[in-house]
């Protein structure tokens, strides 16, 4: 069994010599990183597809079951912390609030400290509709991940997690203890 740094290493193929120096093997590092970036792109749309029926049947949208999953998990938040969870921009998550909003699924509400923060909150009709979705979206998970073992996905999961917290502090992203 690989431990999470070798298969880190192994996904992205970062090889160096004893001196900590680059391996003069640039090249195979180039596709190594190309090739992990395309299969997370056709993973992710591949999971997509799975889940994306069962959603338009029940009403939603990707970025609408997001948003309602957050607050199903989370809790009132902050529409920033709903952006910055469900990684979408803040015009979009605007849109798919107002959307939400008019189907009273959520409800939006001023801050009692600090007027300019605006949260977002479950309705109990929202919360209805979640509690009904989330179960049968969590079974289609399963199975379009069945291809892996658990702990194949524990294992995915922590190099991904690695792999995220690096990109995000190489660009200086803020990381918080949720991350």
């Amino acid at each position: 069994m690989l431990t999470t740094v070798q298969a880190l290493f192994r996904i992205l193929t970062i090889v160096t010599t004893k001196a900590g120096q680059p391996a003069p093997n640039l090249d195979g590092d180039r596709a190594a990183t190309l090739q992990l970036i395309i299969s997370l792109g056709r993973a992710l749309q591949a999971i997509e597809r799975g889940v994306r029926p069962h959603l338009v049947q029940c009403g939603l949208g990707l970025t609408e079951f997001a948003v309602l999953e957050v607050l199903y998990h989370k809790g009132a938040l902050p529409l920033g912390q709903i952006r910055d969870r469900i990684l979408v921009t803040g015009a979009s998550t605007t849109y798919v609030v107002k959307k939400l909003e008019e189907r009273g699924l959520m409800r939006r509400r001023v801050c009692a400290e600090d007027s300019r923060v605006v949260f977002g909150d479950l309705t109990p009709k929202g919360r209805a509709l979640i509690d009904e979705v989330f179960p049968a979206h969590v079974e289609r998970l399963r199975h379009v991940t069945a291809g892996l073992s658990v702990s194949q996905k524990r294992d995915v999961s922590r190099l991904l997690r690695a792999l995220s917290l690096h990109a995000r502090r190489t660009t200086g992203e803020r990381i918080t203890e949720d991350d």
